[in-house]
């Protein structure tokens, strides 16, 4: 049965939109997190240890951040897997162009694809950048989140990199947010304008608040 789902075109959809608002809550409690660098280093730092011993002493030392980590991967293998199988017989069903064209589409719409891809590429790099310091500027620091931070902020490619895969991200909620509403059923004519304001707002504060950092470390709030 679950192969029947998989295999169709409604399943992968239903998947797309399961494993993207899965995705979508981790990001804003990501960005919640992210603003404390404006609190100060302690408060940063402090914030980055406690997601390590969230359910202690029930959960061991990094446990609970290691299933969130678990969860997230399978959502964005099952988010990217499913899309490219859809783009692919999206692609054989209509091996030609139009004859006439299409209706004008939004950017955010037109762009998900490329998108996607940006985005992928950008969490290899964060987590090489943030997470194992392998390519980090400055001289990783274990343990010192805030200061890691500071230091990728302070060069003009960690800023470029940030903020353009930000732009990205929002456009991408943006599209997403509304499509997974349709596709699980919470869509209709009379929720249209609300749901469409709210992919729209929704997306707005997650790009705001995320470029928020590098913004604060380039003029010198958060230093």
């Amino acid at each position: 049965m679950a192969r029947t789902v998989w295999d169709s075109s409604v399943g992968k959809k239903t998947v797309m939109a399961v494993s993207g608002i899965v995705m979508l809550l981790y990001l804003v409690a990501h960005m919640i997190g992210n603003l404390k660098i404006y609190f100060g280093a302690g408060e940063f730092n402090s914030y980055a240890h406690w997601l390590r011993t969230v359910g202690e002493p029930f959960m061991h030392y990094e446990w609970t951040l290691w299933i969130i980590r678990v969860v997230l991967v399978v959502a964005v293998v099952a988010h990217a897997t499913a899309a490219y199988q859809l783009s692919r017989r999206d692609i054989k069903a209509r091996p030609s162009k139009y004859v006439y064209k299409k209706a004008r589409t939004s950017y955010a719409t037109r762009t998900m694809r490329w998108g996607g891809i940006i985005l992928g590429l950008f969490i290899v790099w964060h987590l090489l950048d943030l997470t194992t310091g392998t390519v980090h500027s400055g001289g990783f620091q274990e343990g010192h989140p805030y200061q890691n931070v500071v230091d990728t902020f302070s060069t003009w490619y960690g800023n470029v990199i940030y903020i353009v895969a930000m732009l990205a991200l929002g456009l991408h909620i943006r599209h997403g947010f509304w499509s997974a509403a349709q596709t699980l059923g919470a869509g209709g004519r009379t929720r249209e304008r609300f749901l469409k304001g709210a992919a729209n707002v929704l997306a707005l504060l997650l790009t705001a608040g995320f470029i928020a950092v590098p913004v604060g470390v380039m003029t010198g709030v958060v230093s």
